[in-house]
This record gives C-alpha cells, sequence and structure tokens, in this order.
C-alpha cells in the first residue's frame, strides 16, 4: 500500500473535493494528449445526444409516414448521405492535412485561400451535380420507381450545402472546435426536423416521403448557413486579414486520392440498401435501415475518435516525432475499441425493445443486429486506421483498401441478397468490414512499422 500511495500520492478519489480539483486540472491541461481526449469526448458525446436525436426521429418519422413511405425516404436519404459525402472530393478530409501544415510553416496566405477556396469550389461542385442529378433523374423517369420520382429530385437541393458543411465540419475540427462541427449536423439539424416535420403532421398535411425529404432539404440549408456565420466569427479571431493564395493543384493532389478514399468508404457504407431496394420491398428497407440505426453508437465512438485524432497524426508526421505518433495511435486504438465494445453489449441488450418504437413489424430486424455488430466491432480494434494512412501519405493505399472493401460487400450483396434477403445484406457488410480492418492493420505494420490492433503488440512496434 505504501509503494502504491508513493507513486501516485495524488489520487484520493475518494475525496469528492480531490476529483473535482482533478477534473479542473484536466480541462485546463493544454497539452495534445488532454485536448485530444476533451475532442473525443465531447465529440462522443454530441454524437450520443446527436444519435438520441437522430434514433427518435427515425422513429417518430416511421410512425408519422408509416413503414412504406418510411422506406422510400430511408432510400432517397441514403442517395443524399452518399452523394453529398464526396461532393467536396475530398476537400473535407484534407483541410486535417492542410490548416496544421499551412498553420506551423506560417503559411498564412495559403491557409486563408484553403479556408475560403475549399468552401465555395464544394458549393459549385454540388450545385453542378444536383443540377445533373435532376436531368438525370428525368431522363431515367420511364425506368425509375414511380414513388421515388419526387423526391429523389426534391433531394437534389440538399447536395451543394451537404457538401459545404462537410469541409466546414473538417475546418471545425482542425481547431479543436468541436461544438462547432458537430453540433449543427448532428443536433440542430434534427431538431429542426422534428419540429418541422411534427408541425407538419399536426397541422394536418401529408405525412410522406415528399414532405420528409422536403423538411430535410429546408432544415439542412437553415442548419449549414448557421453554421457557415459562427464559423467565421470564430475564423475572424483566429486568422488573421490578408492576402490569399489558392494552391488548387496541391489542394487536389491531397484531396482527390481522399475523394476515392471517401468515396469507396461511403459506397461500402451505403451500397447495401440501395442493392436492396432491387431484391426487397420499401417496409423491408426500413426494417433493415432500423436494425443498422439502433447499433450506431458503435459507429459514433469510432467517428469521435478519428474527429479527434486526424489531425494530431498529421502534426505529429510533419514534425517527425515518430515516438509521440506511436504512443498517440497506441491510445486511439484504445479509445475506439473498449468503448465500441461496451456500447455493442448494451445495445444488443436493448435492440428488441428498441427496435418495437418504431413499430411491430421492425422487431424482424433484431438478428441483423448481431450481424452488424461483428463488422463493427472488426473496425473498432483498429482504431481510426484508413484516416491514421491517410494522414502519413498512403492514400493510394488506403483507397485500394477501401475498394477491396466496396468489391466484397458489392460481390456479397449479389450473391447473398437474392438468397437470404436482409440477413444476406447484413452478412455482406461485416464481411467487408472484417477484410477492411485486416488490410489496413497489415499495411500499417508492413508499410509504416506501426501496430494497429488493440491486442497484441509492444510499446515500442
Amino acid at each position: 500500500m505504501a509503494l502504491a500511495d508513493s507513486r501516485r500520492p495524488d489520487i484520493p478519489w475518494r475525496s469528492p473535493s480531490a476529483l473535482a480539483t482533478r477534473l479542473r486540472a484536466w480541462f485546463a491541461d493544454g497539452a495534445d494528449r488532454a485536448i485530444a481526449q476533451r475532442m473525443a469526448g465531447a465529440a462522443f458525446v454530441i454524437r450520443i445526444g446527436g444519435a438520441g436525436l437522430a434514433y427518435a426521429l427515425q422513429v417518430l418519422l416511421a410512425r408519422w409516414m408509416g413503414s412504406s413511405e418510411f422506406g422510400i425516404f430511408v432510400y432517397v436519404w441514403t442517395w443524399v448521405m452518399l452523394i453529398g459525402a464526396v461532393v467536396d472530393i475530398g476537400l473535407a478530409s484534407a483541410a486535417q492535412r492542410f490548416i496544421p501544415e499551412y498553420t506551423q510553416r506560417a503559411e498564412s496566405a495559403h491557409l486563408r485561400g484553403y479556408l475560403a477556396g475549399s468552401r465555395w469550389l464544394t458549393f459549385g461542385i454540388g450545385t453542378t451535380v444536383a443540377a445533373l442529378g435532376y436531368v438525370g433523374i428525368r431522363l431515367l423517369q420511364p425506368w425509375l420507381d414511380e414513388a421515388t420520382l419526387v423526391p429523389l429530385a426534391v433531394a437534389c437541393i440538399c447536395l451543394p450545402v451537404y457538401g459545404v458543411m462537410n469541409v466546414q465540419d473538417g475546418i471545425a475540427r482542425s481547431y479543436n472546435w468541436a461544438l462547432l462541427a458537430l453540433l449543427p449536423p448532428h443536433v440542430v439539424r434534427p431538431l429542426a426536423v422534428i419540429a418541422l416535420m411534427g408541425g407538419a403532421w399536426l397541422a394536418g398535411l401529408p405525412a410522406d416521403a415528399v414532405s420528409a425529404i422536403t423538411i430535410a432539404a429546408i432544415a439542412l440549408w437553415l442548419t449549414a448557413f448557421g453554421q457557415t456565420l459562427m464559423l467565421e466569427r470564430r475564423l475572424r479571431r483566429t486568422v488573421e486579414p490578408g492576402e490569399r493564395r489558392y494552391a488548387a493543384k496541391d489542394w487536389f493532389a491531397v484531396s482527390v486520392p481522399m475523394f476515392a478514399v471517401d468515396g469507396l468508404y461511403c459506397l461500402l457504407m451505403y451500397i447495401d440498401v440501395l442493392v436492396l431496394k432491387a431484391f426487397v420491398t420499401h417496409e423491408e428497407i426500413g426494417v433493415y435501415y432500423a436494425a443498422s440505426k439502433t447499433l450506431s453508437l458503435v459507429v459514433f465512438v469510432h467517428f469521435a475518435v478519428t474527429s479527434a485524432a486526424a489531425h494530431r497524426f498529421s502534426e505529429y508526421h510533419v514534425s517527425g516525432d515518430r515516438e509521440r505518433l506511436r504512443a498517440f495511435l497506441r491510445d486511439t486504438v484504445r479509445w475506439t475499441f473498449w468503448p465500441s465494445l461496451a456500447a455493442a453489449i448494451v445495445f444488443l441488450a436493448l435492440g428488441w425493445p428498441l427496435l418495437s418504437l418504431f413499430g411491430k413489424t421492425f422487431v424482424s430486424g433484431y438478428p441483423l443486429m448481431f450481424i452488424f455488430a461483428i463488422g463493427l466491432l472488426a473496425r473498432a480494434a483498429i482504431g481510426p486506421a484508413g484516416r491514421f494512412l491517410v494522414m502519413l501519405g498512403e492514400q493510394r493505399a488506403a483507397a485500394l483498401v477501401a475498394a477491396a472493401a466496396f468489391a466484397t460487400n458489392l460481390a456479397l450483396n449479389f450473391l447473398l441478397i437474392p438468397r437470404f434477403g436482409l440477413i444476406g445484406a447484413a452478412v455482406a457488410l461485416s464481411t467487408a468490414y472484417v477484410l477492411e480492418s485486416a488490410l489496413l492493420a497489415a499495411i500499417a505494420r508492413r508499410r509504416l512499422g506501426f501496430h494497429l490492433f488493440v491486442f497484441g503488440g509492444s510499446r515500442s512496434g
């Protein structure tokens, strides 16, 4: 006991005042590790709150709209999430590479150029994609499901600002502004949708997929405008005004491989819903989506740690501090896996009653949650590996891994869904996640000399 006290003389945890003192010291700690912990914690708390809101929103939509209209909404919104996530062509991810780099090298003109140029480029690309998407819907109208035509057309309105919000998220995270990065998309926007959709329902307006997509678009634009105003206010206090230099060639050299990684990853996540549309009913798509969203807190742990860690990977790599990078990487893997495991256990235990909130037909998706958990925990076991490789210049390797995982998922979807339905889609996704995790860990070990897996490895490697 004496030895333990001599090693940790400052931990009388039984005293509330001592605990409060340590917490105040932790919040005041300016060390990179403490900042990353606080940012990851803030991101996790916000994503938990956002998960609760998003889950409540999905439950309410399912109740208000019915399973068929809800399934149409899920299908259309999946297209928004898929395309909206990549219209920035990787500039959102590249923000966590260029902002620390420009700041550390005191290249203020290039920094100001990136902060402004990345958002205008994304808005322009998003607008172009939205226009092309609308034209494509009109041209393909004879071959599209009639129930999805109007919702798909309305959804095109979302794309320009969806991409801009992604870039602003990347910028805010690069400055450790977790609240500004995460509150607008994950708390404010779902609250706005709930308020607007609930008001429409109470007013007796049609509670269908067209109404839901229209309201989601309005909420998205309002939220993006508010986030832009707050971000501009923060940046004016942080970055001195002056000349702007637009190194677009350098940006694209980094962002395009990131775009490939992010695009393939989005396809990996969302392709199952899109393929299911060809083989199952709208109601079954709704069941599948509800089961996946019920286990989504596991994903949020991964997201929270990645939000806090990506720009630190870049900073340590640029400075050449390999040992600091190794220690920080080891921390991020632990921060990802153990909370993910705990979350998975809790939500699997509560899965049946949670699914029943959507309606009686949705509990049939409960077995899917166990299949999803396998893949999600495989990803959690290597931490933010994909972003780690990208930040260390291994964009091409990360893109190849994402391509392999996506190809596996797509092939298994077409092989398994016709025979096994929703279970086949879940097995395909989890198998792809396991393959992705194994390949990322192998590349990090062999090409960079870093051990990613949460178990095994030594403190030196």
